[in-house]
């Protein structure tokens, strides 16, 4: 439906450009805007190799072990259904901590690995359990505590600020997540 809704404004806006004379209009934003795509993609790759090094180091270094065992107890409560000792809690662990790190391009293959322990566990393989639930939830509203990719974009643009939406930031994560987590529990009492 939205491919739909999309083609139709593309559309409508090249035939009113081409109607009134102003097609022009159209190629100078066509120009433009590929030349800001390169641009912030340059710079999110810059950005994309700083964090992804840094995760590795984190890894190597035993500083997500750390990060994640600190985060147990969270677990414990988040996901009472998987066993303290599963791979499946390290790998949950492991993701939420990349989320509040935000290291988003390190959380998508945590994550798989998180779902992919969590359907070894599960007992119904072709429904989700409520720990997958639960997961897709949190990693959807994501507490994030240092919003590097968002930092990265607003330098990238020519922010004289970039780092001043942090604030900001956190506050909504914490909300989101707040309500992801209320709604799970809410849902999960009238759907078992």
């Amino acid at each position: 439906m939205v491919n739909y809704i999309w083609f139709f404004m593309i559309a409508s806006g090249v035939i009113t450009a081409a109607l009134t004379g102003r097609i022009d209009t159209i190629t100078d934003a066509i120009v433009k805007g590929a030349e800001q795509t390169i641009t912030i993609a340059i710079g999110l790759a810059g950005l994309i190799a700083f964090w992804s090094g840094m995760m590795q180091i984190a890894e190597e270094s035993g500083l997500m072990k750390l990060l994640a065992k600190a985060m147990r107890p969270v677990g414990r409560r988040l996901y009472p259904d998987v066993p303290p000792e599963h791979p499946a809690m390290g790998a949950l662990l492991l993701a939420m901590a990349a989320n509040v790190l935000g290291l988003g391009n390190a959380c998508t293959p945590l994550g798989i690995k998180s779902m992919e322990e969590l359907q070894k566990l599960n007992r119904k393989k072709d429904t989700l359990s409520d720990s997958m639930c639960t997961f897709v939830l949190l990693t959807s509203s994501s507490l994030t505590i240092i919003p590097g990719t968002i930092i990265a974009l607003r330098a990238a643009q020519g922010s004289s600020a970039p780092a001043e939406v942090v604030g900001p930031i956190i506050f909504a994560t914490m909300c989101s997540t707040a309500s992801a987590l209320i709604l799970d529990r809410i849902l999960r009492r009238f759907y078992r």
